[in-house]
């Protein structure tokens, strides 16, 4: 019976450990079940009564609900830490009362950034606990130390294993004993964590033969502890008993910017035992002041002390809290020094003064008096930064391989800065000009220094190996070299905001038009200056290129510069440059009052084979290079069909089409001269613009047609407007042809009068003699028929099996092989001559559209049927 009572006893323990592992784990514990915890095992302890069951669960402070049906313990789970502070946002600080207190007001004034676009100054260390407490339970993820001192509440936890397997969780009770099995009890209240390890083990040693021992802590207890002050919630927090004053103040989250992070106070029974300066956390990692806490105890966080603020070239510019630092140096130092682009000689104090008037004080810190500069509450310090490079370098920018700074040394030439043509230079770059870009006083006035690039570089140390001075700007540019390409989308796009274009306008723009935009860009801060300098009397160093060069635009007048220079400049010139007269305009000032324009002229071939015959420039000069007339004009007619010797021709200006045709050697024998179709592209243009007017206008009508049919007695059918619609449809998709009426006939007679003058892009086609007549339009079969003299135009029409009910009699008309039209029922056409069917020709019966409404549609419809037919007669003619 003892032995029953003592397995049960076993039995029971065991059972009570395993869910309380379990239902720890339930709890978010971070750890994970052991492995030996079965299924089965928890199936047995819910198999238990519920009285009991809630008995077990409260004895542990855990909830019986916990434990699910389907959750399996057989494999270990992670576990997460619950979120225990969030953070802070700008609602919760206004439901704290966090609003712009005076503090705040004062936080303002100490920002030297209140102007501009950059950010305003942070109190120093605040963000590091900002957040509000989403739980108030004790927070007891924390390393246990080896020093810890067992206490009651305290639940140890010991592992028996080897010759005998055993789990205990022994609970630590008022009166600081644990309760060990077949033992009795053992006093361990006091003990560090350490020597309760080594007690425990020494006693299963000594208590069992074979048998191993593993100890460690389970369930802390609790203790209260006060966070008063300037803490975002002050209260009461429960919290472990591993627990220091930084986790409490975690838990409370975090101290006001009204706070002081540096005298944290802490107070054990109405004394302060010790004060934390988070600064030594944050700065240093020092935790060495982070006391412990016990039952009781009071975190109070005082009023922040005296502030002082430093932005600039520091590493952590901030609103720091003062305390032993007194001086600019020491406020340095915890703001994490200068940067490497700080110039602590050009520093600024701005301090209020004791008339509450601000001041600004110029401390240089590079002194021992400077650094030692003592900092006063409410204090603004700005740190200057270097400025940019002022001496000892050169600046290389364009169509270089390396642009950049690079060192100046005195004797510099542009042959040390490029040794290698191929290696150093870009192969677009242009090698016959560049230019210096040179500061020629304090006021920082510049002047422009051309450069044969190419000479300065194969000819070392020559005239052309300009030396160069600090602070030069060497611009280097790409060259012209002619060419279709297009620009990308992004230059395309540069290119028309420096223009001020709009993209639709220009949809295609050539490489030189690239290489155009290239130069002016580098060149638009260059003239910028050149404009700003300007005074009176002494208008700015610009001359504009304009006319028959590759890259005209506005250039930089330099030194000495002549009409051949600025050309050179603007690209050089053109194969079809007109180098006998070039025209420079010139504003001469006339009087105080008055200028004028004057016009000079040079011979470019001159000048270019002699330099004294050259025109210096002058300031504002306009030099216009003139084309050579019709030069590279090429005009190209193309023949083809019925012609001896057909193909592509290259025509003289005014030469007309009989010429042409009696160099190609005139029509076959087999030509049918009556039926030439001759395009021409600006015809083309202006047939299908006015077809799209003409379609327009259309559906216009139909749209208006079909408005007024809804209140009208007779409206049109659906069929008639049906018919009216597949005629648009078929005009949209038709081409115009471009097709010039002409007599082919008499213009190979040479009559004057019909001859045509050709143009770039012209057309003849000269078809066979053809053997047929079509008939097109509103008839029963549309079809060619077998050209017979003697049929008429309305028995060619009872062939076709006669008129649709839809076709309009009255005005069926005839397009002519060449293109012309006659009506027969007039019974003569344009010329005015008596007209019968010939091969080749084409009938075209239209729809009748006066039947369907009263609207003007018929001037659209013949139109469109016209043009229709044109295209149709041209066909049937080849």
């Amino acid at each position: 019976m003892a032995m029953c009572q003592v397995i049960r006893k076993y039995f029971v323990q065991s059972l009570l450990l395993i869910c309380g592992l379990y239902l720890w784990a339930s709890m978010a514990v971070a750890q994970s079940l052991p492995a030996n915890i079965t299924q089965e095992q928890i199936e047995q302890f819910k198999s238990l009564p519920r009285a009991q069951q809630e008995m077990i669960a409260r004895q542990y402070g855990i909830d019986p609900a916990q434990f699910t049906a389907g959750q399996s313990v057989s494999t270990p789970r992670t576990l997460t830490q619950p979120q225990v502070v969030q953070p802070l946002n700008n609602s919760d600080q206004s439901q704290l009362g966090y609003g712009k207190t005076g503090y705040q007001t004062q936080l303002d004034l100490l920002n030297p950034l209140r102007v501009g676009d950059q950010a305003k100054l942070k109190p120093f260390g605040y963000d590091l606990f900002a957040g509000v407490p989403s739980t108030f339970a004790p927070v007891t993820e924390i390393p246990i130390p080896a020093e810890y001192i067992i206490g009651p509440g305290d639940t140890i936890r010991l592992q028996l294993f080897g010759k005998e397997n055993q789990q205990l969780e022994l609970l630590v009770t008022r009166d600081g004993t644990i309760q060990l099995p077949q033992s009795g009890p053992m006093p361990v209240a006091g003990l560090s964590f350490d020597e309760l390890k080594q007690q425990l083990n020494r006693w299963a040693r000594e208590k069992y033969i074979g048998v191993e021992s593993a100890v460690s802590l389970g369930k802390l207890r609790s203790m209260q502890v006060f966070v008063l002050g300037e803490a975002r919630t002050p209260g009461a927090y429960t919290v472990s008993s591993l627990s220091t004053m930084t986790n409490a103040l975690f838990v409370s989250g975090g101290v006001k910017e009204t706070g002081s992070l540096r005298k944290i106070q802490l107070k054990r029974q109405g004394k302060l035992v010790a004060e934390l300066d988070l600064y030594d956390l944050l700065l240093r990692g020092d935790t060495s002041d982070d006391q412990r806490l016990m039952p009781g105890d009071v975190i109070f966080i005082p009023p922040v002390g005296t502030t002082a603020a430093i932005q600039g070239e520091v590493r952590r510019p901030a609103i720091y809290e003062l305390k032993t630092e007194s001086s600019i140096r020491d406020l340095v130092e915890i703001a994490g020094g200068y940067l490497p682009g700080a110039s602590p000689k050009f520093t600024k104090v701005e301090r209020v003064a004791k008339d509450f008037q601000r001041s600004i004080l110029d401390v240089d810190l590079t002194t021992s008096a400077g650094a030692s500069f003592a900092v006063k509450n409410g204090d603004s310090i700005t740190v200057a930064s270097v400025n940019d490079l002022v001496e000892g370098f050169v600046k290389v920018q364009g169509a270089v391989v390396r642009p950049g700074h690079y060192d100046w040394q005195p004797g510099l030439r542009v042959s040390s800065l490029f040794k290698s043509i191929r290696h150093d230079l870009k192969e677009s770059a242009d090698l016959d000009y560049a230019l210096i870009v040179r500061e020629i006083n304090e006021r920082k006035d510049i002047k422009t220094i051309a450069v044969n690039l190419g000479d300065a570089i194969m000819q070392p140390g020559s005239a052309a190996d300009v030396q160069l001075q600090e602070r030069d700007q060497l611009l280097v540019f790409k060259r012209y070299q002619a060419g279709d390409e297009l620009l990308d989308n992004k230059a395309l796009k540069e290119l028309e905001q420096a223009e001020g274009a709009n993209a639709a306008d220009r949809p295609e723009r050539s490489k030189a038009q690239a290489l155009q935009y290239h130069r002016a860009r580098l060149l638009k801060p260059v003239l910028e200056r050149l404009q700003a300098q300007a005074r009176a009397g002494q208008p700015p160093l610009i001359v504009e290129v304009v006319g028959n060069v590759k890259l005209p635009g506005r250039y930089p007048l330099t030194e000495g510069a002549t009409a051949m220079d600025m050309i050179q400049a603007a690209g050089g010139l053109k194969d079809s440059s007109y180098t006998v007269t070039a025209e420079v305009s010139r504003s001469v000032l006339a009087s105080q009052d008055e200028a004028t324009v004057e016009i000079l002229d040079i011979n470019l071939a001159r000048a270019y084979d002699n330099p004294a015959l050259d025109l210096p420039m002058q300031a504002l000069d306009v030099l216009t290079v003139k084309s050579i007339p019709d030069y590279a004009e090429r005009l190209e007619v193309m023949l083809a069909g019925e012609v001896r010797f057909p193909g592509t021709y290259r025509v003289r200006k005014g030469e007309t089409l009989s010429q042409l045709l009696q160099r190609a050697g005139g029509l076959t024998s087999n030509a049918y001269p009556k039926g030439a179709l001759f395009t021409r592209q600006s015809l083309k243009e202006l047939e299908a613009a006015r077809l799209q007017e003409a379609s327009q206008r259309l559906q216009a009508d139909l749209a208006s047609m079909q408005l007024q049919d809804q209140g009208s007695t007779r409206p049109a059918s659906a069929a008639d407007i049906g018919e009216l619609q597949a005629l648009l449809d078929k005009v949209q998709t038709a081409k115009p042809l471009g097709r010039l009426v002409i007599n082919l006939e008499e213009i190979l007679a040479q009559v004057d009068a019909q001859d045509v003058v050709l143009q770039d892009g012209d057309t003849l086609r000269v078809p066979q003699i053809p053997q047929s007549v079509s008939v097109i339009g509103e008839v029963q079969y549309a079809t060619s028929h077998i050209y017979e003299p003697h049929l008429s135009v309305e028995e060619y029409l009872s062939r076709s099996g006669g008129l649709t009910r839809k076709a309009d009699a009255s005005k069926v008309y005839v397009v002519k092989a060449n293109g012309s039209v006659w009506i027969p029922k007039k019974s003569s056409w344009f010329g005015g001559k008596r007209t019968t069917l010939e091969p080749g020709d084409t009938i075209v019966v239209p729809l009748e559209v006066d039947r369907l409404n009263k609207l003007q549609l018929w001037s659209n419809v013949t139109q469109i049927f016209y043009q229709m037919a044109l295209g149709a007669a041209a066909i049937a003619s080849f």
